[in-house]
């Protein structure tokens, strides 16, 4: 077993990516859907990007953008990985593949079925709570017997929806995901992360994490 990961999603300033990277965390999300209230601008991220440690994974996240939109702002902001929410379909997510690290969401609503994951065999999965209007930062938890069904249809999931530090760690318990992404459960504003509830989270998952458990356990 390897630690659970710890993705931070929906930082918009150098000062936040800078608290992720010294907490702990593995993967930094960046918000390229204009209508959220996270949105940050692709030539701001590359200012950021260009600072992070090798180490750390910088995410681009679109929702419902075109290929080749994806493609030009992802190079504008120097990510090498991109999340997408919508409908792109698993031959767009295979393209963008060739070049990217590809995470492709899926919301666990009525329609929701663990299957649809396999349909997409080049990406990660990350799996949210439905929303009707929302992308991401809902604040609302997601089906997690669905997530936990959803692990054998993909290489590797991303659990999301209403995360903070006080039920990540039974969430990791009931879906042992390959990582955890968090962005309004760390927020004291949209967009403003709160570096208190930002450390308090990443120890939270490091203590329920299987590897950090096991470490202990033979200690």
């Amino acid at each position: 077993m390897t630690p659970t990961q710890i993705k931070i999603c929906g930082v918009t300033n150098a000062t936040d990516a800078r608290a992720c990277v010294e907490l702990g965390a593995d993967m930094i999300g960046f918000n390229f859907y204009p209508a959220s209230p996270r949105y940050i601008e692709p030539t701001i991220v590359r200012g950021i990007v260009d600072t992070l440690p090798t180490r750390i994974c910088a995410v681009g996240v679109f929702v419902d953008a075109d290929p080749a939109e994806i493609h030009k702002l992802a190079k504008t902001a120097g990510v090498r990985c991109v999340q997408l929410h919508g409908h792109t379909t698993p031959v767009a997510c295979s393209d963008l593949a060739r070049e990217f690290r590809v995470i492709r969401a899926f919301s666990t609503d009525a329609r929701f079925e663990p299957e649809h994951v396999g349909a997409f065999p080049h990406c990660d999965a990350l799996i949210d709570a439905y929303h009707p209007e929302l992308r991401g930062g809902t604040g609302q938890t997601c089906d997690w017997f669905a997530a936990r069904a959803a692990m054998g249809y993909t290489r590797f999931l991303i659990l999301s929806g209403g995360l903070n530090a006080q039920n990540v760690g039974r969430t990791i318990a009931a879906v042992t995901p390959h990582a955890v992404d968090v962005c309004s459960g760390i927020e004291s504003a949209p967009g403003v992360k709160d570096h208190c509830a930002l450390e308090q989270f990443i120890s939270a998952v490091r203590a329920a994490s299987p590897m950090t458990n096991a470490s202990s356990f033979r200690s």
